[in-house]
């Protein structure tokens, strides 16, 4: 009976996160509480390392809409409400899945920064994911912070001081060296190669972020705006260095 079922769902993951917002709808409103599709697409969700942490907190609580019912009719005494909070709920999800950015390395990068389990890392990640495509100046400033963030706890965790005056390059230079990741410790060409790119990277993002995003006032000068794309490779970027610091951290932990 589920293989026919499942034939019938859409092709596109952003198409069955909007069914099954449309069902949890539906019951907050007057139609089944039986539908045996929100089953067959909450597991498949849950078990989606993607989308599993961005669903609405209800649909990772309840496991049937019977379930669902008593907690929906509290929030809201009437359609319209019901309606509102599960739309709210569902599309920072749905924005997500249809920005033209996404990667598949966002999942392997979110990965690495829940389990760093650190505070504040998870957090910006997040924030320059949500921003990538909406707010290419936000994205930008949060790819840095995400850095910057990533750097200071490790070396907290390495036991080397650093001070509020130490920019983004000179922090990553100094998680370098404890981290055995500077191009100088190291002889052959092509790591050397790969870990120069790595600095010239951190010292690109910085530059920037201080000229194209919304971290600095400007002056009487047209401002020069970012585009989708720029942010996309400012978070993208940020986002795989500080995995492969994190991994790096962890394996010689």
């Amino acid at each position: 009976m589920y293989h026919n079922i499942e034939a019938e769902l859409p092709d596109t993951l952003a198409e069955r996160v909007s069914m099954l917002e449309g069902i949890m709808i539906s019951a907050a409103t007057g139609g089944s509480h039986e539908d045996p599709f929100y089953r067959i697409l909450r597991t498949e969700f849950m078990n989606d390392p993607d989308i599993r942490d961005r669903l609405p907190h209800f649909v990772r609580k309840y496991r049937t809409l019977s379930a669902f019912w008593p907690y929906i009719k509290e929030e809201s005494g009437n359609y319209a409400g019901r309606r509102q909070l599960i739309t709210e709920a569902f599309t920072p999800l749905i924005d997500y899945l249809e920005a033209p950015y996404r990667t598949p390395g966002d999942a392997t990068v979110t990965d690495a920064m829940t389990a760093f389990s650190a505070d504040g890392v998870s957090e910006a990640w997040a924030r320059a994911l949500n921003r990538r495509s909406t707010d290419p100046e936000g994205a930008i400033t949060a790819a840095r912070t995400l850095l910057e963030t990533v750097c200071k706890h490790v070396l907290d965790e390495v036991g080397t001081p650093y001070t509020d005056k130490e920019d983004l390059p000179k922090l990553y230079g100094m998680v370098a060296q404890e981290l055995n990741l500077a191009p100088s410790q190291h002889a052959e060409e092509p790591i050397k190669a790969i870990l120069g790119g790595a600095m010239k990277l951190v010292n690109g993002l910085g530059t920037l972020r201080n000229r194209l995003s919304d971290s600095h006032g400007r002056g009487g000068k047209a401002p020069v705006k970012p585009a989708a794309r720029h942010a996309a490779l400012a978070v993208n970027s940020a986002g795989a260095l500080a995995a492969f610091i994190v991994e790096t951290h962890t394996e010689r932990t």
